[in-house]
């Protein structure tokens, strides 16, 4: 595995980020057919597969970890039917967690953007998003895929775009960021308020520092604290946070937080 990030984080050698290649699938990208496959602590999740990727059977791969964080089909089309409505003059998407792809996929499906990067930094797991971007019939180079750390990445966007391959370069007045990123921590599953600077390994701050610049959606678990949402605002400026359900039971919420950049001139 460590040849191949190598090999595909490296891009032209001039810059320090470039587009992923096709990767292959290899052996850490499982598509399980049955129960007596899969290992214990997904055996849930697979028992929900068709909610996850309704395509499923038509050869979705996922890494036993991609299992835990991918979004549910019907919550992803939902939000990305909810981001339609944003900003007009935005027209570009930064996906900054891949993972298997449900969002990223959703997001295109959706015909909204004109351009989409998606950012993920295991190797396995951006083969089975590209293969899962196919199974739901994306045409390669649709998606602009990015193999290495998102943080990096913004980072180098945000204060030195020479060192990214020009297709990795966006005008930021037009671009919006999604992030799902990973619920570890204490208290997550049990705490009737979920306090997101325990959030593991990315913190509220984390994220939110790392975002501020631009508008940007953050997918949170359901009982995330709200009142720590809400003081990210900026000023004069309103934070929207919806909850998305399945079959009458919260699944997630998302918070869209307004950003920094360009902003100011009348407010």
């Amino acid at each position: 595995m460590g040849s191949q990030e190598v090999e595909m984080a490296s891009g032209d050698a001039e810059y320090s980020m470039s587009p992923a290649e096709e990767l292959p699938l290899n052996e850490d990208c499982f598509h399980y057919e049955g129960k007596h496959e899969v290992p214990w602590d997904i055996q849930k999740y697979f028992a929900q597969r068709y909610s996850i990727f309704s395509l499923y059977d038509y050869g979705v791969y996922m890494t036993d970890d991609a299992w835990f964080g991918v979004t549910p089909e019907p919550v992803a089309n939902q939000v990305a039917h909810d981001m339609y409505g944003t900003d007009k003059k935005k027209h570009i998407l930064i996906d900054v967690f891949a993972g298997a792809g449900g969002n990223t996929i959703a997001f295109t499906l959706s015909e909204r953007w004109s351009r989409i990067i998606s950012v993920e930094r295991d190797p396995s797991t951006l083969a089975c998003a590209q293969n899962n971007a196919k199974v739901y019939g994306i045409e390669p180079g649709i998606i602009t895929w990015v193999l290495g750390d998102s943080f990096e990445f913004l980072d180098k966007l945000f204060n030195r775009p020479e060192e990214l391959h020009p297709d990795l370069r966006v005008n930021l007045d037009e671009t919006v960021l999604f992030a799902s990123p990973p619920w570890g921590g204490p208290g997550y599953r049990t705490d009737e308020v979920f306090n997101l600077y325990d959030m593991q390994p990315y913190n509220l701050g984390d994220l939110h520092n790392a975002y501020k610049r631009l508008d940007h959606a953050l997918f949170l678990p359901r009982t995330s604290d709200i009142r720590q949402i809400a003081k990210l605002a900026p000023p004069d400026r309103k934070v929207e946070v919806v909850q998305y359900c399945m079959e009458g039971a919260s699944k997630a919420m998302v918070a869209y937080l307004p950003g920094s950049y360009p902003k100011q001139a009348s407010e």
